[in-house]
């Protein structure tokens, strides 16, 4: 599996993300040998794009990057989407991974 730890993750992934991610590693056994982060784009509509998150393992189609010791797998088609995202893990009354768009923070 070749993947581009040249090449910086068009994703940001903050440290509490990061965290939560090796939590999920470690508890459910899953080998980073075999499985990456796999991050894209989910549909469209009226209620705006919204975005996926997983374990998979790597296809022909995607651009593979290294965060730290996570594989991260992004198909080459939603790039685009995902470019300048932000991946963080909040808590709270309901917690759980959330996507910020910080292009769109700056723009306002």
């Amino acid at each position: 599996m070749i993947i581009k730890k040249d090449t910086q993750c068009p994703v940001v992934i903050t440290p509490a993300a990061l965290s939560h991610i090796r939590q999920i590693i470690y508890q459910k056994t899953i080998s980073t040998d075999t499985y990456g982060l796999r991050i894209g784009k989910r549909g469209g509509g009226c209620a705006g794009s919204s975005f996926l998150l997983g374990f998979d393992t790597p296809k022909s189609a995607d651009q593979r990057y290294q965060v730290e010791e996570i594989p991260v797998f992004i198909e080459k088609k939603h790039l685009m989407y995902v470019l300048g995202l932000e991946l963080d893990y909040q808590e709270g009354e309901e917690s759980g991974f959330v996507f910020n768009n910080k292009e769109a923070e700056r723009q306002v």
